[in-house]
């Protein structure tokens, strides 16, 4: 049997205006000190997110989730705080943001497979 690791989540929103907490799950981030394992997944719904915010410039927000996907993956072409470590690189990207992409508070969990977990914490919250 395969052991199971201490993972955290946090939940990627859209939130079109802060002052009316209403938001759209558009991804997950996964983190797991164990398995050196931080990655994440997003999916833009665009007929929700045009009925949710109308004229919100999708090719802008788009930029910004790709900056977040680069982040997660670390190196050089991510950035600053893509050269990071895997924990602060997570901290950084799950901290408290008023914007209009955020993430959730983060979530514990045990996995022995991270990879499964996020695929199917994504495919229960945001799709």
């Amino acid at each position: 049997m395969q052991e199971k690791n201490l993972y955290e989540y946090a939940v990627l929103r859209i939130v079109p205006r802060v002052e009316r907490e209403e938001f759209l799950n558009v991804g997950v981030i996964l983190f797991c000190a164990k398995q050196r394992f931080l990655e994440s997944r997003v999916h833009l719904d665009q007929a929700r997110l045009q009925a949710l915010c109308p004229g919100l410039d999708q090719q802008e927000l788009r930029e910004h989730l790709d900056a977040l996907q680069r982040i997660c993956k670390g190196g050089k072409d991510s950035g600053p705080i893509g050269l990071l470590d895997m924990p602060s690189r997570f901290r950084w990207l799950t901290a408290t943001r008023s914007t209009i992409v955020q993430a959730s508070k983060v979530h514990p969990g045990f996995s022995s497979d991270p990879l499964k977990t996020l695929e199917k914490l994504h495919q229960t919250l945001v799709l």
